[in-house]
């Protein structure tokens, strides 16, 4: 749990930078357990890059199947600071990642938990393992802080 408190932290200071750049604020980690090291960062970017499917999540597994040069990420985990989406777990599921832990639950946007819960489908053909709740406070906080921001503006 520790560990992955700690690898989540690396995820909410991508999330940061997203803010910064005016992105919602979502980070995303691939992990391999094995051996503990970092293959990928993503942070939030469909705005900068003008690419609707630019989320933490979608830059992170890209960026790790290139160094892998597989697109199949079996046995890595995701750290993400928000429940996915739905485009984003079908990415997840299509990369056959190991275990996807995020921080923070999105009733309104997720997919895993909430919506269409995209793992429990039938026609969903891998199923990682998922944790949800990992520093949900913080990462709930984060993206609560920036829209606040911008709605005063």
């Amino acid at each position: 749990m520790d560990h992955d408190r700690r690898t989540m932290r690396i995820a909410l200071s991508a999330a940061q930078d997203a803010a910064a750049r005016g992105e919602t604020p979502v980070g995303a980690v691939v992990v391999d357990p094995a051996t503990g090291e970092v293959v990928a960062v993503g942070a939030n970017g469909p705005i900068g890059s003008c690419d609707p499917t630019a989320h933490a999540e979608i830059v992170a597994l890209r960026e790790a199947a290139r160094k892998r040069g597989n697109y199949r990420l079996t046995g890595l985990t995701l750290f993400v600071t928000l429940e996915p989406c739905a485009m984003c777990a079908g990415a997840i599921s299509h990369a056959r990642i190991g275990r996807l832990v995020f921080g923070a639950a999105d009733p309104k946007g997720g997919a895993v938990i909430h919506g269409p819960r995209f793992f429990d489908q039938p026609t969903c053909h891998w199923r990682p393992q998922v944790e949800g709740g990992v520093l949900a406070e913080e990462s709930a906080a984060l993206l609560k802080s920036f829209f606040q921001a911008r709605r005063k503006k």
